[in-house]
């Protein structure tokens, strides 16, 4: 059974057909996914929450993301740390840098990144980290953070597509690493040789829903039923069996985010 460890099915594109979606990755082979609310501003953290609490198989991650760095003050600091009062609510985040875009201020980015993993601390919740940036800036300073923040947290750079000096450099430090349908594209820019030379036991699968359908489905939404083809990839890199390989991943992923084993509600 697959565990799509990120994914943000409560963005309106599936407002339309949300339960059939949700329904088709538990019928192919989705044991539980991680609804990430982060990325609509603040308050669409709560649709994320309220989610997690209608479907056992959903659990939530809240948080702002660099992106809305700008939106991070009190208000919202106080809203997340609100949100994560919720036994279902299992992470912050996404929350990290964004030098890419930098639809907010980098200082703003850094500094809204420092405080969420403040409250992670003080919270006891994992960390799931965004971070993009056409050089090495985004990826230096956000290890400089997170090494700052001390020893004990936990977090995966979700959508990782960064280098393999970086990803090796990040798991010394208590991170782990989790591949989206990228790895999956043709023209994957050596991220499958990334893949390849990391430890199985850091790493994690996810679909980043509805974004970056896998290859063959690119142009499409995406949705949480096609973990699995991000999983295939990645056990033919490692050249372990896919049943194998969903197995480990999703034992990571559990372990990660505490989740339960198995899943209770799941087929």
């Amino acid at each position: 059974m697959w565990l799509d460890s990120h994914c943000h099915v409560t963005a309106h594109d599936f407002d339309a057909d949300r339960g059939e979606v949700l329904a088709r990755a538990f019928a192919g082979g989705v044991d539980a996914l991680l609804a990430v609310g982060a990325g609509y501003g603040v308050e669409s953290n709560g649709e994320a929450v309220a989610l997690a609490l209608s479907e056992p198989r959903v659990f939530a991650a809240v948080g702002v993301h660099p992106h809305d760095a700008k939106l991070w003050d009190e208000r919202a600091r106080g809203a997340v740390r609100g949100w994560l009062g919720s036994t279902r609510v299992v992470a912050v985040g996404e929350c990290g840098l964004d030098y890419h875009y930098e639809h907010s201020p980098r200082e703003l980015q850094r500094r809204a990144f420092e405080e969420q993993l403040e409250l992670a601390r003080e919270l006891d919740r994992p960390v799931s980290i965004h971070v993009r940036d056409d050089g090495p800036a985004a990826y230096e300073d956000l290890l400089a953070i997170w090494r700052a923040a001390g020893g004990g947290l936990e977090g995966v750079l979700h959508c990782y597509t960064g280098t393999l000096e970086f990803a090796r450099r990040a798991l010394e430090h208590g991170l782990r690493v989790s591949f989206s349908g990228i790895l999956t594209f043709k023209r994957d820019r050596g991220l499958r040789e990334v893949a390849r030379g990391l430890p199985l036991e850091r790493l994690l699968v996810e679909t980043d829903a509805p974004f970056l359908a896998p290859e063959g489905l690119r142009g499409r939404r995406n949705e949480p039923l096609h973990v699995a083809r991000v999983g295939e990839t990645l056990s033919t890199l490692h050249g372990v069996d896919r049943d194998e390989l969903a197995g480990i991943t999703s034992a990571n992923a559990r372990s990660l985010f505490r989740l339960p084993s198995p899943v209770a509600g799941a087929a």
